[in-house]
């Protein structure tokens, strides 16, 4: 079906007030900002909504052309931090995911982790013996493309080197299979503590659990 040039222009603006009000307002769930920003302007056509990835160029946009230097300084900051938990984390082979690692995030993105035990009591122990307070929760996510339904995955959450993070732990075999992003629906892209090393340049022995630095 030929797309109309008004539709192309509300397509766009539609994705660009998404992508508003997740940095100004600090949403992270791209289909609540998308149904915000189509209430905004009256866009009630499915045909009009932006798919995620137009949403996060968009937002990638919108950090480029405002606050360049303080989005870079913040990603920075969050990777650095990053770091600090994995280092913590290290004997769960440890994963950055999410915005952090895309270079999307916003002033209210947390770290997301990827964490792999059999066992989740062990990463449990492993704050306990760390003094961290934490808190243990649930999240679902979809394990195929081809599956439309999602799983449940424990996550815990804490606050380490002054950011709010999200270890989600896998079993061990999932190692092998990158659950499916919500933004693009492909497999989520992972990187290791010296991937994530490489872009602040700073080797994570350097860190230090209590401040990040």
């Amino acid at each position: 079906m030929k797309r109309s040039p008004r539709g192309d222009l509300l397509r766009r603006a539609v994705a660009e007030e998404a992508a508003r009000l997740m940095i100004e307002h600090g949403l992270t769930d791209f289909g609540l900002a998308k149904r915000k920003a189509a209430e905004h302007f009256g866009v009630t056509e499915q045909s009009v909504l932006p798919r995620n990835t137009e949403i996060e160029s968009a937002l990638a946009e919108r950090q480029r052309l405002f606050g360049r230097d303080r989005h870079a300084l913040h990603l920075t900051d969050l990777r650095r931090a990053a770091l600090v938990a994995m280092k913590l984390f290290a004997r769960f082979e440890p994963r950055l995911a999410g915005p952090a690692l895309s270079g999307t995030a916003t002033p209210h993105s947390e770290v997301e982790l990827h964490l792999f035990s059999d066992d989740v009591e062990a990463v449990v122990l492993t704050l306990m013996d760390a003094g961290l307070t934490h808190r243990v929760g649930e999240r679902r996510l979809r394990s195929r493309p081809q599956r439309e339904e999602t799983e449940p995955y424990p996550v815990i959450r804490l606050t380490l080197a002054g950011h709010d993070m999200e270890a989600t732990v896998f079993p061990e075999i999932g190692l092998r299979q990158a659950p499916i992003s919500p933004v693009d629906g492909r497999p989520m892209r992972r990187a290791t503590a010296s991937e994530v090393e490489a872009l602040v340049g700073q080797p994570p022995d350097q860190l230090r659990l209590d401040n990040g630095t």
